[in-house]
């Protein structure tokens, strides 16, 4: 198999990290009351995953850009079936914690290695369809889990841990067998000599907020924040307000998410090509506070739907535009930057469910009032990032034409 050839195959990888995040959600109810935990040890749970994939990503992309992709991606997906193993057979509530938290690292090795690996084999002309599509995959793995999960729980709550531990392991074969390595030995082996010194992920963090591309970085954090946010909170927020059952959860989540996929899949090209990332990106993080509120105003089941469907496409269409952005500005550095790239994305999956479990135990709606919020403040912070980048792009040209 050829690199450009694998393609399809890291778009699977992407799509079954992303899937084990949510997986867990719609099962959450009964295997609190199996485990006899209560609604805070929920939110320790949905967010122990992000906590790993926070603290590894970077090393991950530090060791990608050295040892190479093939060997990282490998490594994650063994992790990401150990983990469902792990899960599938815990006896105790501390083992399915620990089961999300050998997750996250997994992911942590997986999504940094995968994005990298699709810059090596793309031109830039190339790069925002193929991030389209890895965008697709991210997002409808995030939002299918809770879905899937929910379908495969009527068979036991455990089916959907020993399912995926299954899908992993045969993941896990076919990489090792099929995926070659996308970086040449030369390169690797100039990057393993070099010896460039990297501060820990903390360091990292605070070092990141003077460089180029933190602006992106935080649309990051702020789109998975949102993202977490209303997911974690779903199934609690519809069976409380509204009356909805478990199954008609599932049927939401999946319906949506296809359908966000397709739209992303159909749209995001032609928009970005037509509008370019930046104003895409202001308006996709506006329509999504704007989607949230609306999901306040009725508990018709169509009408959430409906709602949830625009909320899950101006998500998906707005990852990749952000992706195309940063691996444009991250230059010679992808796996590095994909790396702070996923750590943004845990810190989101993080703090997301926590709030909005401390924040539903205090009124119902104010999860969904304050994602909005922190999609309207990264709304504004956009706008003024687009307007100083095209200032300073007009101040260049003027330059140029002074010079001429």
């Amino acid at each position: 198999m050829t690199s450009k050839s694998a393609f399809p195959f890291l778009l699977i990888y992407m799509f079954l990290a992303m899937l084990g995040i949510g997986l867990v959600i719609p099962i959450l109810p009964e295997l609190l009351k199996e485990f006899g935990a209560n609604g805070k040890a929920a939110g320790y749970l949905v967010s122990a995953f992000g906590l790993t994939q926070f603290l590894f990503s970077p090393i991950a992309g530090y060791f990608s850009d050295r040892y190479g992709r093939k060997p990282m991606i490998v490594i994650g997906l063994c992790m990401f079936a150990i983990s469902n193993l792990v899960a599938a057979t815990a006896g105790h509530f501390s083992f399915l914690v620990a089961a999300r938290l050998i997750g996250g690292m997994g992911s942590a090795a997986l999504v940094p290695s995968i994005m990298a690996y699709i810059v090596d084999i793309t031109t830039e002309q190339q790069r925002t369809r193929a991030m389209s599509f890895l965008g697709a995959s991210m997002s409808s793995g995030f939002i299918i889990g809770p879905g899937l999960g929910g379908f495969l729980a009527e068979f036991g709550t455990r089916a959907p841990f020993f399912v995926s531990a299954g899908i992993g392991m045969v993941a896990v074969v076919c990489s090792t067998l099929l995926l070659t390595e996308s970086q040449s030995i030369e390169i690797r082996l100039m990057r393993l000599h070099s010896n460039p010194k990297r501060e820990n992920i903390f360091l990292q963090l605070a070092q990141s907020v003077r460089s180029r591309y933190f602006i992106l970085l935080f649309m990051i954090f702020a789109l998975t924040f949102g993202l977490a946010h209303f997911e974690a909170i779903f199934p609690l927020f519809v069976t409380q307000s509204y009356g909805f059952t478990i199954r008609e959860i599932s049927v939401l989540f999946m319906v949506c998410s296809l359908i966000g996929t397709f739209n992303q899949v159909m749209l995001t090209s032609r928009l970005i090509q037509r509008f370019g990332e930046k104003p895409i990106i202001s308006s996709m993080l506006l329509l999504s506070a704007v989607s949230l509120v609306f999901l306040l105003f009725s508990g018709n089941f169509f009408y959430v739907m409906v709602i949830t469907m625009f909320f899950f496409t101006f998500n998906n269409i707005l990852r990749p535009a952000i992706n195309t952005l940063l691996s444009k500005e991250a230059g010679d550095e992808q796996g590095f930057v994909s790396g702070l790239n996923n750590a943004y994305m845990s810190l989101g999956q993080i703090f997301g469910p926590i709030l909005a479990g401390l924040l539903f135990d205090i009124h119902i709606n104010l999860p969904y009032l304050f994602g909005a919020f922190v999609l309207l403040v990264s709304t504004f912070v956009s706008v003024k990032w687009l307007r100083s980048s095209s200032g300073a792009i007009y101040q260049e040209n003027k330059v140029l034409e002074v010079s001429k």
